[in-house]
């Protein structure tokens, strides 16, 4: 199975124009398919629970990975726009969870507000062109993380995989 890797390069790009017919836009103009992996097949689809982070013995990916688990069919998530989503951050190599919205209760939810800066890059990025519904695995590399610095239980140099629903799109 193939991973979809972003920013786009020229790949995707490529990818993106064959596959305009197909609708879905990802908040640039170009509708890109988002094809699931094994990881995101390793996902629940139950919106109602919270999901686990899958260990994974594969080389950590170099570029941010984002494939959908569930896909929404509400207002989609583009730059300027504040949403609300539930989440589970955990490890690439292990699984072990380091955050979650969920611990906080199951209605917990983390405003952002895309293209202001307020959540580590590859966050931003991976949430950008979701659906309200949706259900989406995003995989950082430590560059669009936090870097080689530690930030709490986070380790510098760590590969972060987010589980994040997309609960509520506004502005």
């Amino acid at each position: 199975m193939t991973r979809r890797t972003v920013p786009g390069t020229l790949l995707a790009l490529t990818a993106a124009l064959a596959l305009t017919a197909c609708g879905g836009e990802d908040g640039s103009g170009s509708s890109i398919e988002q094809p699931t992996s094994v990881v995101a097949e390793e996902i629940s689809t139950d919106l109602s629970e919270a999901p686990e982070v899958p260990a994974s013995d594969a080389p950590a990916p170099t570029e941010l990975v984002v494939e959908d688990v569930v896909r929404g069919d509400g207002e989609e998530a583009v730059e300027g726009s504040t949403v609300a989503v539930k989440y589970v951050g955990g490890f690439y190599e292990t699984g072990e969870e380091f955050d979650s919205s969920w611990s906080r209760g199951a209605d917990e939810t983390l405003p952002v507000t895309l293209g202001a800066g307020q959540v580590i890059p590859g966050f931003e990025q991976g949430i950008t062109g979701m659906q309200v519904g949706g259900r989406r695995v995003i995989t950082i590399p430590s560059e669009l993380g936090y870097g080689e610095q530690d930030r709490g239980p986070i380790p510098g140099g760590s590969t972060l995989v987010f589980v994040v629903d997309l609960v509520e799109v506004t502005g």
